[in-house]
């Protein structure tokens, strides 16, 4: 005989297991696809490319020093990625937070997080080039100077050295760039742009007007930073002589107190500078009408004429006291000084008589 309530019985038990396999069978499709989108976000966040709108690649420095909590922010602050929390993540996750590199990169537009870590850690920085800048430069010959070593574009950097918009956002009240851009002794690294250099050699000359003495003394002159770079470029423009650029600085202090034309030769070449002439100052360029003749003009021209040395800055802001009016060349790279104008007419008929007898 048949025991239909024991089949019955184990029936029921199977279907119990089915609904139960089907239940954890749903409980693992769900736990997989919440985590399945968990890693494709994950995936999304941390892989997925940082791009910039600036042209690539993107110039950027890590200094000696830089911790990577600097650099990601620095990273942030330029736009180069997207979110600094990301950043320090995926540093976490690599554990590369004691291997940053410093030095000059050049970084590809569309890397995502865990690349631009690895270009930091192991990513050759560009090398550097010694660049000497002489003081007193007219910007024309700097960005030749540039171009040469270093190979950056000419044209940017001349566009750049007039743009007004770029100007203000420097912070510059002026036309050019011209006078605001320090000559010295420079590394640069390689691949540097033109912006790049102009935003270096401008901090190195701001510098220079921080120190709580220079803006003491400004307020005492009554000058503007335009108005010293400028006095300060054509001092720079008289002498190669250190020993003598605040003695000269002295003599044009006291000609613009006396309401007396500066009668600068740096001035007037400046106006004839794009001829191919040479830079001697024939009578005829002294009437060259421009705010620049300081033969025909009164006071200081508009903006400076080259880009002063630091030396020279500080002649113009500090000037040696003298009764000094005139100078007048030598013709051994020095200059004679007088107070009295006969002096002075003597000193230049000497100094005629040298050059003939070249």
């Amino acid at each position: 005989m048949i025991d239909y309530n024991k089949y019955l019985k184990e029936f029921n038990l199977l279907k119990n297991k089915i609904k139960q396999y089907n239940l954890t069978k749903n409980r693992i499709s769900i736990f997989i696809g919440f985590w399945s989108v968990i890693i494709v976000i994950l995936l999304y966040t941390f892989l997925g490319a940082n791009n910039f709108d600036t042209p690539a690649p993107k110039s950027f420095e890590v200094k000696p020093g830089d911790t990577f909590r600097k650099v990601v922010q620095s990273l942030y602050d330029e736009k180069i990625i997207s979110s600094p929390t990301n950043m320090n993540i995926t540093i976490f996750l690599s554990g590369a937070d004691t291997d940053l590199k410093s030095g000059h990169y050049s970084i590809p537009n569309g890397l995502n997080y865990f690349e631009l870590v690895e270009f930091f850690v192991k990513g050759t920085p560009a090398r550097q080039i010694l660049v000497t800048i002489p003081e007193g430069i007219w910007q024309h010959k700097l960005s030749e100077l540039l171009v040469e070593n270093i190979g950056i574009n000419g044209d940017d950097f001349m566009e750049y050295s007039n743009n007004k918009l770029y100007l203000n956002s420097l912070d510059i009240e002026a036309n050019s760039l011209e006078g605001y851009l320090l000559p010295n002794t420079y590394y640069f690294y390689e691949g540097s742009s033109a912006a790049d250099i102009i935003e270096k050699l401008k901090y190195e000359m701001d510098k220079i007007f921080e120190a709580d003495s220079v803006i003491e003394q400004m307020s005492a002159l009554g000058f503007s930073k335009n108005e010293i770079l400028t006095l300060a470029s054509i001092v720079d423009g008289e002498t190669n002589k250190d020993s003598e650029l605040k003695l000269i600085s002295g003599v044009y202090h006291n000609r613009l107190k006396r309401g007396i034309r500066l009668q600068a030769d740096p001035t007037v070449q400046y106006l004839k500078r794009h001829r191919r002439s040479n830079n001697k100052v024939y009578y005829k360029d002294l009437e060259i009408d421009s705010p620049y003749n300081t033969y025909k003009r009164r006071g200081l021209p508009p903006s400076p004429i080259n880009n002063p040395g630091k030396n020279a800055v500080l002649a113009a802001l500090f000037p040696e006291k003298t009764d000094y009016i005139f100078f007048v060349a030598d013709g051994t790279g020095g200059h004679k000084f007088a107070t009295k104008l006969r002096d002075h007419n003597r000193n230049v008929s000497a100094y005629r008589r040298w050059r003939n007898a070249q």
